[in-house]
């Protein structure tokens, strides 16, 4: 696996190392030893999956409040998504920005988003597909959420959202 931190810290794309042969290939996703070499944390309590019907599809931004905040391991498995991740932790230097990958089934690229950092995406394709590696079982009382077009993040989605659950649509601005 190639691991490459954004601008965002302790946010890292991973990228899969294909070992191609006459059957297809074979790539490892996730390893607890190497994920500790690059001060990530290993854990998995839950593995998640979620399934978009339409492009256009838009989930977050969410997060779990402490002490319940959680890690996750990000991959679309099927179609293609737009990833983003917001800095929401306060005395963090990047604090409020924000970093965007394309997770694609082709592609096989993961994103890792650490604990204190807002998650969401929108998808790029019909019949998207995500599946999410969790470092701990979800907190209901303890799940939060920021808005996707809160001003103060600028994120620039890159079609206009189609579907919004309406929970997504109710959070407020970060400030």
């Amino acid at each position: 696996m190639i691991f490459t931190e954004l601008s965002l810290p302790g946010v890292f794309l991973i990228e899969v190392e294909r070992h191609p042969d006459e059957r297809g290939f074979f790539a490892r996703t996730f390893c607890s030893a190497e994920f500790e070499e690059q001060g990530l944390n290993p854990a998995i309590a839950q593995c998640s999956i979620s399934f978009n019907v339409r492009c256009g599809t838009l989930r977050g931004m969410h997060y779990q409040a402490q002490p319940y905040g959680e890690s996750k391991l990000v991959r679309c498995t099927r179609g293609a998504i737009y990833d983003v991740a917001v800095d929401v932790r306060p005395d963090s230097a990047t604090y409020c920005r924000w970093a965007a990958v394309e997770l694609t089934g082709d592609n096989g690229r993961l994103l890792y988003i650490p604990n204190g950092v807002a998650h969401g995406f929108e998808t790029l394709e019909d019949c998207s597909e995500v599946f999410y590696q969790i470092s701990r079982p979800y907190e209901p009382q303890a799940a939060r959420g920021v808005r996707w077009d809160d001003p103060a993040f600028g994120i620039r989605w890159p079609i206009p959202p189609q579907v919004i659950s309406e929970r997504d649509r109710s959070y407020p601005n970060l400030e």
